[in-house]
């Protein structure tokens, strides 16, 4: 006995709190950065539309680079998260993704904008599955909701890239713009880094399957994840879809919208994603409060209905100003369904289940903006922006419905979710006993350490 506890104390427990937070603080970070980069470049798209010579058509076949390159990739990048882990993945991502969207404005034709825009997306894939894979396992051990805050950091990053986008618009070309913005990523990639790259992966429940073999994710989460669970997953996975749709369509079509339906100044025009993610970044600073308060699904209902009345107003209003309220009505709504269905998906099925559900939410993003281009080709881009209403009121429906949905092997109870005041006690109902913890071997998680529902 006196050999088996000193054995205990000299086997290490996995980071600590110091970390946890450094980690938070550098996952923050490049979650900030994946969106100041993506709104650079969508604020020049108008530029660069011009620059090219495309139709709207030709533009949306363009756009599908990005939704092609990224798609393909996040359904690759849970496996390379598996093999070298997702804060690697994270730093070598963040770094081709500040290289490859200087590739852009060097483009004089559709084509060639579709070709170096399906680098871009490749980059942009391999990010999001990467940051949202380590997310997932740090919510874990920190044992609370904090998910919204790193979408919150992204759209902050979005809403400070598009605001300087739309200050740099009228004297600076695209050209040096986005050239700019590759170096500020290349420094913040490398100052950002390396607390990634020192410090695996915390386990903590939620983190997935069983002690002995990691738990799957991307395309190796969709051939061996259960059935029933995968079945689940995808749920959350369409909610997820259906709302970053509307954030896709708003960041390359919004700006576009403002400037030539409503005749806007191109600076003003440009503000008007700024304004979104502005909208955005309030909602998910306040979405851990809000979920400990309202539990998930009065959340995802809630925010479904507000951005489906949001968008109505911001796609057919007849005013810059009208339009412009509508977007920021729309960001409210749709600030916190991504990432708690996203974290859902986590709840039931670890970085698997998050894996999944990021593709199919990220492919909504990265798919509705050539949707949008076809449609305002066939109708009006007014009109093509209603089917963000439509889709945001669907995920309400969806999400009213997923109340009840039974989770496999636990009879016919529902997907359990964060309901107010259940979060400490149920954190500490999971907790496993600390001897187990102890004694399992270094670098490999116990298999009592599942997730606080018992998924493996």
């Amino acid at each position: 006995m006196p050999l088996i506890n000193k054995t205990q104390t000299a086997v290490p427990s996995g980071p600590g709190p110091a970390d946890l937070t450094r980690l938070r603080t550098a996952l923050t970070v490049f979650f900030a950065l994946d969106g100041f980069l993506f709104a650079g470049w969508v604020v020049r798209i108008p530029a660069i539309k011009q620059q090219t010579g495309a139709s709207a058509s030709d533009l949306g076949l363009a756009l599908l680079g990005v939704s092609a390159g990224a798609v393909v990739t996040m359904t690759l990048t849970g496996s390379l998260c598996r093999r070298f882990g997702s804060h690697p993945m994270t730093v070598a991502s963040g770094a081709l993704l500040s290289l490859s969207i200087a590739l852009p404005p060097l483009t004089h034709s559709a084509f060639a904008l579709g070709l170096v825009l399906l680098v871009f997306g490749t980059a942009y894939g391999a990010i999001n599955v990467a940051m949202n894979s380590a997310a997932v396992d740090l919510v874990a051990a920190l044992r609370r909701p904090v998910m919204p805050s790193f979408h919150a950091a992204f759209s902050l990053g979005g809403m400070l890239g598009a605001g300087l986008g739309g200050l740099v618009a009228g004297g600076l070309d695209p050209t040096a713009h986005l050239t700019a913005l590759t170096g500020v990523g290349l420094l913040v990639t490398a100052a950002a880094g390396p607390p990634l790259l020192r410090t695996p992966a915390p386990v903590g429940p939620g983190t997935g399957a069983a002690a002995d073999t990691p738990p799957p994710t991307g395309a190796d989460a969709s051939h061996r994840m259960p059935h029933g669970t995968r079945r689940i997953v995808i749920l959350f996975g369409v909610i997820a879809l259906c709302t970053a749709y509307g954030e896709g369509a708003l960041a390359d079509w919004g700006a576009l919208h403002l400037e030539q339906d409503l005749h806007a100044h191109p600076g003003l025009a440009a503000a008007g994603y700024s304004l979104f993610a502005l909208a955005m970044t309030a909602g998910r600073l306040c979405g851990t409060a809000l979920l400990e308060r309202l539990g998930q699904t009065r959340t995802l209902v809630a925010g479904g209905a507000t951005a489906a009345v949001g968008m109505l107003v911001g796609a057919l209003a007849p005013t810059v100003w009208a339009a412009l309220l509508g977007f920021a009505v729309t960001g409210l709504g749709l600030a916190n369904i991504f990432p708690v269905a996203v974290d859902r998906a986590g709840s039931l099925a670890g970085p698997a289940g998050v894996a999944a559900a990021s593709t199919l939410g990220y492919g909504g993003m990265l798919l509705g903006p050539p949707a949008i281009g076809f449609l305002s080709d066939w109708f009006s881009l007014p009109t093509a922006l209603t089917t963000v209403a439509a889709l945001a009121a669907a995920s309400a429906v969806i999400g009213y419905g997923s109340r009840g949905v039974s989770r496999p092997g636990h009879g016919s109870g529902s997907v359990p979710e964060v309901r107010p005041g259940h979060e400490s006690r149920q954190g500490a109902e999971s907790r496993p006993p600390q001897e187990h913890r102890a004694l399992a071997p270094a670098g490999r998680p116990s298999r009592v350490a599942q997730s606080p529902h018992g998924d493996r």
